[in-house]
């Protein structure tokens, strides 16, 4: 039993997109995040003959990852209207790989933005099979990394666990990244979020593209983790090493500025896929509600369960309205970091609170893996950690109301 979706302004062309993604998330998405849930090795998710690489290769084939370069005649709405649809569907099919998919063309956004020929043409080129992760956690320091408006940000005392220094011509760069990496062992190239002054706290940060085949660099295991099992995250290390200068493409002057707008595009995009997840934990309630019978009626037609699906039902449809309005809004104007947090904090709040209303509805059933409503629960719990976790995020966002 689907929601409907009530917007009216989609044309052929988008639904047509959004339905593709629809049957990409129902036939391919969900089948392989529930096998690589059950895989108990979290390298086994990653092995060379796991599914995993069957949802990459398809989601390439579909064309999805080129929505972040949509085609020179569609409008920036248009554009942000494709992706927050297919996000929506995406996480509807499996959060983790959402997740995954997304972040694996993380690098390309920054090497547009250098608008170094060499680097666009190295790592945005057509039929490009390059994995990418976003390189920011680190094993001391977690979402503090992305508080740029609050003290402690530029605070010289603290000391980050990955450091670049200019050599020359070159970046030599010495550190780690914490297990947390999206993508982090299975990524062949990083966007990494490094230190390159000290001595002005994680102000004095840069951005660099890092090949992850360079002489130097090394991986921990895979995170074993109770949800999101099909997203691979784990640590890189890196011993002395070296990238052309041309590839630090964000330099300190610019650092809080950059974390700012990527935590606004980061946000919003978490708050459309999670939007995704509460959907789908109100409809599997919804038709289990229709199908178990108690006391001689479904389950539907009892007034406490009535209840606690309506009120599902409006959440999931206040999360939707809010990520869509955010997500438009900062696909045409300068993005307000204040309201994509608000959408990937209220929205995974919803997500989590939707699956864990649509797992009592299922009783004693929802606590067993033979449904899938636990998953989603696990699942949507993740998503108030990762990408800032809720509390310090909400912070982040206080401080642009003052």
């Amino acid at each position: 039993m689907a929601l409907v979706d009530i917007e009216s302004e989609f044309s052929e062309a988008e639904c047509a997109v959004r339905d593709q993604a629809h049957k990409f998330a129902e036939e391919v998405m969900r089948p392989a995040g529930t096998q690589l849930d059950k895989l108990k090795d979290p390298a086994d998710v990653i092995a060379k003959e796991s599914v995993l690489w069957q949802v990459f290769d398809r989601f390439r084939e579909l064309d999805f990852d080129s929505l972040e370069s949509p085609d020179p005649d569609t409008t920036p709405a248009q554009a942000v209207r494709l992706r927050f649809l297919v996000n929506e569907e995406l996480g509807w099919g499996d959060s983790g790989l959402a997740i995954s998919l997304g972040v694996s063309g993380f690098h390309r956004f920054f090497a547009k933005l250098s608008g170094r020929p060499e680097l666009i043409e190295r790592f945005c080129g057509p039929g490009s099979q390059d994995i990418g992760c976003w390189a920011v956690t680190e094993p001391d320091h977690g979402s503090d990394t992305l508080a740029f408006d609050q003290p402690h940000f530029s605070d010289a005392k603290l000391r980050a666990n990955c450091i670049a220094r200019k050599e020359g011509e070159e970046w030599v760069i010495r550190g780690q990244k914490a297990a947390w990496v999206s993508n982090g062992t299975i990524a062949t190239v990083a966007a990494l979020f490094c230190t390159i002054d000290p001595s002005l706290g994680f102000q004095g940060g840069g951005v660099a593209i890092v090949p992850l085949d360079l002489p130097g660099v090394s991986r921990g295991k895979p995170l074993d983790k109770i949800g999101q099992r099909a997203l691979n995250q784990g640590e890189i290390f890196f011993d002395d090493v070296r990238i052309p200068a041309s590839y630090m493409v964000v330099g300190q002057e610019a650092y809080g500025f950059v974390v700012e707008q990527v935590l606004a595009m980061a946000n919003a995009a978490m708050g459309t896929i999670f939007v995704g997840v509460a959907r789908a934990a109100l409809e599997h309630a919804l038709a289990y509600a229709h199908e178990r019978v108690q006391g001689g009626a479904p389950i539907f037609r009892h007034q406490s369960v009535k209840s606690r699906l309506f009120k599902a039902f409006a959440q999931v449809e206040a999360a939707r309205g809010l990520a869509r309005r955010v997500a438009s809004y900062n696909a045409t104007h300068p993005p307000l970091v204040q309201y994509s947090i608000a959408s990937k904090v209220f929205c995974t709040q919803a997500a989590f609170d939707v699956a864990s209303d649509a797992l009592q509805i299922y009783g004693g059933n929802g606590l067993s893996r033979e449904y899938p409503i636990e998953k989603l629960l696990r699942d949507a719990r993740a998503s108030m950690i990762e990408d800032g976790c809720n509390d310090l995020l909400s912070l982040v966002g206080a401080e642009k109301l003052w």
